[in-house]
């Protein structure tokens, strides 16, 4: 088991809004380890709320909100006493997502589902560091560094409907920290 803090964001650039900064979220789910002296393969599924917050000419604070099921798979190699470096892909699924959207023909903004705007599939790298610790917790930092455009209508014309994330390429970026606890382990 573990959960923690996320710190997201997505890297994008569009016109409708500004100011970008993070969104504190949270993540929760479960792990298996399978070591082999030095390293370890760990499978993960985790939820995680993700997304960003942003200012647009009429909206401080406006946020969009994404709730992906995760799957890592990472590969573990420890340093000493537990210390480890951790890298692997990471596959999301998106569950929710809800945020601004401007009608460019009636000039409204409303708050709503962003699925037919964002696509259902994420791919990131996942890349950290953890310390595994006596009677079986851990502690992780790690970033997820999205490698697909996320965006269903990057380069789109002239669209109705537009979120945060406009007509540009817009790609997953998150900060975790996370506290777990290991039930069992396999291998040495």
């Amino acid at each position: 088991m573990k959960g923690g803090l996320n710190f997201a964001s997505v890297n994008t650039s569009s016109t409708l809004a500004q100011d970008y900064s993070n969104r504190t979220g949270y993540h929760f789910g479960a792990y298996a380890m399978f070591k082999f002296t030095k390293f370890a393969i760990q499978p993960e599924v985790v939820f995680s709320k993700q997304g960003q917050t942003y200012s647009t000419p009429n909206y401080s604070n406006a946020t969009s909100n994404f709730d992906y099921i995760n799957i890592p798979i990472m590969l573990k190699f420890y340093l000493l006493e537990g210390l480890n470096l951790q890298a692997g892909p990471q596959f999301g699924f998106l569950a929710s997502s809800s945020g601004y959207v401007y009608n460019t023909t009636t000039n409204n903004v409303t708050v709503q589902s962003l699925s037919s705007l964002v696509k259902s599939s994420d791919v990131s790298l996942a890349v950290g560091a953890g310390w595994d610790l006596i009677f079986g917790l851990n502690i992780t930092a790690r970033y997820n560094l999205g490698l697909s455009d996320i965006n269903k209508i990057t380069g789109a014309s002239a669209p109705s409907n537009v979120s945060s994330l406009g007509t540009t390429e817009a790609k997953n970026q998150v900060f975790q920290v996370s506290v777990g606890y290991r039930l069992f382990k396999l291998g040495k």
